[in-house]
């Protein structure tokens, strides 16, 4: 278990205070935007989807697998802002698009999820067989902190394969509980931007002739309610109840062997961070719980363009797959 926590926390400037400053800026703050040399790849899935992505060569023996949050894909900016500290650090990296997103556009009928860990274990997989001699360090945003956290923990149907280490930024561990919180009070804007999100994504996969235009959503409805309308019945569960109940990572962090960090805000505006500590960790996780930071802002006063985050999966990164 790692006990040495990044030497800086991230104390918040005046104008980023509370959790909802933090998350809006920290999403819409200029930043640099850090341009590397990549090449695309495809990832072919069992179900005959595939999965798009994009690898930046490095020169150490370490691969960061960087996996981004819902409505995103790999050019966000917090994925564009790990592709250059990995590159700082010498490694590889492989940004992965989940199902239908970025440029995989167009390549995936079915929908990407909380819990879709295996598709997850499906990109390891693949690293390990195409670069066999690279250590594999995991980082999920989001949406895709839930489902690493799932992988590792053994939470899928079938074992999927797993990386050496992880990160999970700000993971939603009981998919219910956030679904209910971001329904609430000014959480509602982040709901509804994500609904949006959403509802384009099934736009394009009709207008891409993959599946058809039957799914009854609308621009207001409730994260739940779409979950119900659509995740569930494409992806296959019973209700939304069914795939929280089955999708939720904190039912597994106690089983998870490989060694990960869990990095939270306690003042995230929609995802608790209580339900990561009664949860009982095992050994093997550090569970890293700053008291401002928002839903992946992390905007400090102390370091240069206001960033906490890159420095803390960077410190994080040298920790779990040292040199």
């Amino acid at each position: 278990m790692l006990k040495l926590t990044p030497p800086i926390p991230c104390r918040p400037p005046w104008w980023a205070a509370s959790g909802h400053w933090q998350t809006i800026l920290g999403n819409y703050l200029p930043g640099k935007s850090p341009d590397h040399p990549s090449e695309p790849f495809l990832l072919p899935l069992r179900d005959g989807d595939q999965l798009a992505g994009r690898q930046y060569p490095g020169e150490t023996d370490v691969l960061a697998l960087v996996f981004h949050g819902l409505g995103g894909d790999d050019q966000a900016h917090y994925v564009r802002r790990t592709v250059a500290l990995a590159r700082k650090l010498g490694h590889h990296v492989w940004t992965v698009n989940h199902r239908g997103c970025g440029e995989g556009r167009g390549l995936a009928k079915k929908p990407y999820h909380s819990g879709s860990g295996d598709d997850l274990g499906a990109v390891f997989a693949a690293a390990r067989e195409r670069l066999p001699h690279l250590r594999q360090l995991a980082v999920g945003y989001s949406l895709s902190a839930n489902a690493l956290l799932l992988n590792l923990g053994g939470g899928l149907p079938e074992p999927a394969a797993q990386p050496d280490a992880a990160i999970a930024v700000n993971p939603p561990v009981d998919l219910g509980a956030c679904s209910d919180t971001i329904h609430r009070g000014l959480s509602r804007l982040y709901e509804l931007r994500f609904i949006r999100r959403c509802r384009d994504a099934i736009q394009q996969r009709i207008e891409d002739g993959l599946i058809s235009d039957s799914y009854r959503t609308w621009p207001l409805m409730s994260l739940r309610e779409f979950d119900d309308a659509y995740t569930t019945k494409a992806a296959g569960f019973r209700d939304a109840d069914d795939y929280y109940t089955r999708c939720s990572a904190r039912h597994h962090l106690s089983r998870i062997t490989v060694p990960t960090v869990i990095l939270m805000a306690k003042d995230d505006p929609f995802i608790p961070w209580q339900h990561a500590v009664q949860a009982n960790p095992s050994p093997a996780v550090h569970l890293h719980l700053e008291p401002r930071g928002g839903h992946m802002g992390y905007l400090s006063r102390d370091l240069p363009g206001h960033r906490w985050l890159p420095y803390a999966v960077e410190h994080y990164a040298k920790e779990l797959l040292p040199a």
